[in-house]
């Protein structure tokens, strides 16, 4: 019969560990930088587009910035 000499210490979902934190919440700011200027990139030379009659063409229904 094997002995097995490994141990569950802690449940691994309880984990809390601040520099993976930080790092977590600073690569959510960097994708939503990224996504917001490649929106701003997308949007900008739509902006200035009117129909025939002078109503905008592409209208953002949410929050740009």
């Amino acid at each position: 019969m094997e002995e097995n000499d490994i141990v569950e210490l802690f449940d691994r979902d309880e984990i809390s560990d601040p520099l993976t934190d930080i790092l977590c919440a600073g690569a959510g700011k960097l994708i939503m930088q990224a996504i917001e200027a490649e929106f701003s990139e997308f949007m900008v030379p739509l902006a200035d587009l009117r129909t025939k009659v002078g109503k905008v063409v592409v209208v953002c229904n949410s929050y740009w910035g």
